[in-house]
């Protein structure tokens, strides 16, 4: 049997205006559906995306045990009663980097787990030493054998853990763990973010006692037991962020639905800094320009610096930003991978191991493109790409529309992992998508 291949055609070339309501957002999602499976009870999340990243995570619910049913388009049911499961499936463990996460309600529920193979974005090696070494903090025993990480603890002990690096996923997991772990812990150096805001609002609604204190630091209570709750996912400011660059790159006007001013303070500094012009209300940010798009000098950081989820389509903005832009990638080593489909589309974007910023970076005298200078304006052609990861999956797909021409866009399942209806979106505000499928030689043709 042959394999079709799947794509988007995209016609770019014209402005793409109108409105656009964003989703809830896939960082907050996956965990809050992840942290449910602490309850021996039943939990109701709405505002859920329709995403490939959302189903894995149910499914990986449903293989342990558990069982769920959406009540409608956007609100998931989960029961967690039916808990048994302690090893991750691989065909689940191996597709997503966030099933790590499942390791702290099972020690909870369980008293093991057992995961394989991480999955996700290959944004570089994103190791899970930061999981391991919290979770050992936390009265935790872990072992590898054959590609395998066995967990166990009797019960979880409360402790005084401090982050090597904010990270978002080690953050989620010391805080889901700690919530249930006996006495107080304290995590310093920890991750803010507004998906982790959402996710310590869900763990409060199920029983849970968490303060959040300066200098980056959470204090939990640990309580025995959780109770179901009824939750919602904040808005993707990820999204919201992408269609604002995707308005100005094509000289469009959206208004995003949904988008919050507070979840993006930095991205609304940067974004009028280079020339784009919003206006906020209480429904959402319309997003637009008065004149050409001007050059500037970015810096990703964690929260509340310039998120580096948002860097992939403010790049694509900057090469119709007249002059040149610096941009230093100071969170993932490998985030520049999508640059080379640029430079197929005549980007012209240089590429550096050096550090061209200010900021405190762990990459620096390290062997790793992580700084960029964009030069403007350039008038990008259509071309045939194909997605490596999500976020560069966007960035494409908005270079097609800058693009004039017809572009064809392969590994869309990538885009479909984090945009919900992202095909539907786009063709409401004048963009021209297509989703083919065909069979390989039919598309060579």
């Amino acid at each position: 049997m042959t394999d079709l291949q799947v794509y988007y055609e995209i016609e770019g070339g014209r402005p793409l205006k109108g409105e656009i309501a964003i989703s809830g957002a896939k960082n907050a999602a996956t965990k809050l559906i992840i942290a449910s499976l602490l309850s021996n009870d039943i939990c109701v999340i709405s505002n859920v995306p329709r995403i490939r990243d959302v189903e894995q995570t149910l499914n990986i619910c449903e293989a342990l045990g558990c069982s769920y049913r959406w009540t409608d388009a956007s609100t998931v049911e989960i029961d967690s009663t039916g808990l048994s499961e302690y090893r991750i499936p691989l065909r689940y463990s191996g597709a997503m980097r966030s099933s790590v996460l499942f390791v702290a309600p099972m020690l909870k529920r369980l008293g093991k787990a057992d995961l394989q193979t991480i999955g996700g974005c290959n944004l570089g090696l994103r190791p899970i030493d930061f999981h391991i070494a919290g979770l050992k903090r936390l009265n935790a025993s872990v072992t590898e054998e054959d590609h395998t990480f066995h967990f166990t603890a009797e019960r979880l002990i409360g402790s005084i853990v401090e982050l090597d690096y904010p990270s978002v996923g080690a953050t989620e997991q010391l805080i889901i763990a700690a919530v249930g772990a006996e006495g107080r812990t304290v995590i310093r150096n920890a991750a803010i973010e507004p998906e982790i805001q959402n996710l310590v609002g869900f763990l409060q609604s199920m029983g849970a006692i968490i303060y959040q204190d300066e200098y980056r630091t959470w204090i939990i209570d640990g309580v025995e037991n959780f109770h179901g709750c009824s939750y919602w996912v904040i808005n993707d400011r990820i999204e919201a962020a992408s269609f604002a660059c995707l308005a100005v790159a094509t000289r469009g006007d959206i208004f995003v639905r949904g988008a919050e001013q507070e979840h993006m303070i930095t991205f609304l500094n940067m974004f009028r800094k280079a020339g784009g012009v919003f206006e906020v209300d209480r429904s959402g940010i319309r997003f637009n320009y008065e004149d050409e798009l001007k050059p500037v000098i970015l810096e990703t950081d964690v929260h509340p610096g310039f998120m580096t989820d948002w860097q992939p389509p403010f790049v694509t903005m900057l090469t119709q930003a007249q002059g040149i832009s610096i941009v230093h990638e100071t969170v993932y080593e490998n985030r520049f991978g999508y640059v080379q489909a640029l430079l197929k589309m005549d980007a012209k974007i240089q590429l550096h191991k050096s550090c061209l910023g200010r900021k405190k970076c762990r990459f620096r005298d390290q062997h790793f493109d992580h700084s960029a200078i964009v030069q403007g304006i350039t008038a990008l052609k259509a071309c045939d790409i194909e997605i490596p990861d999500l976020r560069a999956g966007f960035a494409y797909l908005m270079a097609s529309f800058i693009a004039e021409g017809t572009s064809r866009i392969s590994g869309i399942e990538y885009v479909k992992r984090g945009y919900s209806f992202i095909q539907e979106k786009l063709a409401g505000v004048g963009g021209s998508i297509l989703e083919i499928s065909q069979t390989p030689d039919t598309v060579n043709a």
